[in-house]
């Protein structure tokens, strides 16, 4: 059995029998899911908008199900690693500067 350690190792399933398949053999990494997990200090949140084109917002819904996340959960996630991803980008490029 394989064991997916990336998500991007996960491929688009045509049907639920193709994925049935696919899961028959693959297995998750449990680190890989305790890494999907948002934890947050924060106690209180704030409600934003935003508008997605239907069908991208269709896939987002349709990955986040594969991954048995809720999509909300799933774009803040997102967002979260990207953010840190910025401000990595950001140190560093200030660290060369000096």
């Amino acid at each position: 059995m394989k064991t997916i350690e990336n998500w991007g190792e996960i491929p688009e399933f045509s049907d639920d029998k193709d994925e049935a398949a696919f899961w028959a053999d693959h297995t998750l990494d449990p680190r890989l899911m305790n890494a999907s997990l948002h934890r947050q200090n924060v106690r209180e949140s704030t409600t934003i908008t935003l508008r997605f084109d239907p069908q991208m917002l269709s896939r987002i819904k349709r990955l986040a199900r594969h991954r048995y996340l809720n999509y909300q959960s799933m774009i803040k996630q997102w967002l979260s690693e990207r953010l840190e991803e910025e401000i990595t980008k950001q140190s560093d490029s200030n660290s060369r500067d000096n």
